[in-house]
């Protein structure tokens, strides 16, 4: 499977669903002809969306990111955030009370809901939990890696109560050599040491993708066939638009390199309908 031009491809859809790090921006920035290539998606009226698994900021915060490097395309509301979903979870089903969440104070944009107290972890006082009716992980930072995430797992132990995962990612790329640990890693430890069943939002599961699809047909009607998904991970972008049923194309500008991918799409067993160096070409 050898690489083609993005731009070459895009011709064939009605819309594209981005994924943000990897894909728009790396650890250098924006990646090169990003601010082209929106230029000629919007003079082929080809609507494009950005499904990100990144709840730490509000879209709103999200696109201003853009907008500071020069990228004036991309608007809050073609941001279709896993945060956005935890929102909805919590409206439906949490009623009144107090949901704790672990991430930065930015990211509990996610868990205000009408009627609803939000708490940081780290101001949690594990003496006093009867009103915690919910439990959201947000975010990587924003609180003691020692401290609250001891915290976290006691609150596990003392309530009953269902816990969210609005970022599934297990690591993101700090620089071009090296991982961190995402809040899905995080995730995957306490739910393994509290012996809970997390309920989680965000690729690759298709929930993420329903919503992106249900938001578009305001503006039209669309078929899955008309939709292209871009993204730079197998197991999040490229297995979750498979499993939705919308072609899927890999770049290599984040987390599989192009000396690797051939490697990790016949290891991993998830093969992209496309290989692209770059959307910014």
């Amino acid at each position: 499977m050898q690489p083609v031009s993005f731009r070459s491809i895009a011709l064939k859809y009605k819309a594209i669903f981005f994924d943000a790090y990897g894909v728009l921006k790396n650890s250098r920035g924006l990646v090169p002809g990003i601010t082209e290539t929106f230029d000629f998606l919007q003079t082929h009226q080809i609507e494009h969306y950005i499904l990100t698994n990144d709840a730490s900021r509000s879209p709103e915060e999200l696109a201003e990111q853009y907008v500071r490097r020069g990228l004036y395309a991309i608007t809050p509301d073609r941001i279709i955030s896993s945060g956005m979903l935890a929102l909805d979870f919590l409206h439906a089903k949490v009623d009144g009370g107090t949901v704790a969440y672990l991430g930065t104070d930015a990211s509990a944009h996610y868990v205000e809901t009408q009627g609803v107290h939000t708490i940081s972890i780290r101001d949690l006082d594990l003496d006093h939990v009867e009103d915690i009716n919910a439990f959201v992980l947000l975010d990587d930072e924003g609180f003691d890696w020692t401290q609250d995430l001891n915290k976290a797992v006691n609150l596990l132990r003392k309530q009953n109560m269902p816990v969210i995962v609005a970022n599934t990612d297990l690591t993101y790329p700090v620089s071009e050599t090296e991982l961190a640990i995402a809040v899905g890693g995080l995730a995957n430890m306490l739910e393994g040491i509290a012996q809970k069943t997390f309920i989680r939002f965000g690729k690759p599961d298709t929930q993420i993708f329903q919503f992106a699809f249900e938001h578009i047909q305001m503006h039209g009607p669309i078929e899955k066939r008309d939709i292209l998904m871009v993204g730079d991970t197998l197991q999040t972008d490229i297995l979750g638009g498979n499993k939705f049923g919308i072609d899927t194309c890999l770049v290599l500008t984040g987390n599989t390199q192009p000396s690797r991918y051939l490697s990790r799409i016949d290891s991993s067993g998830i093969s992209p309908d496309m290989v692209c160096e770059s959307i910014g070409c």
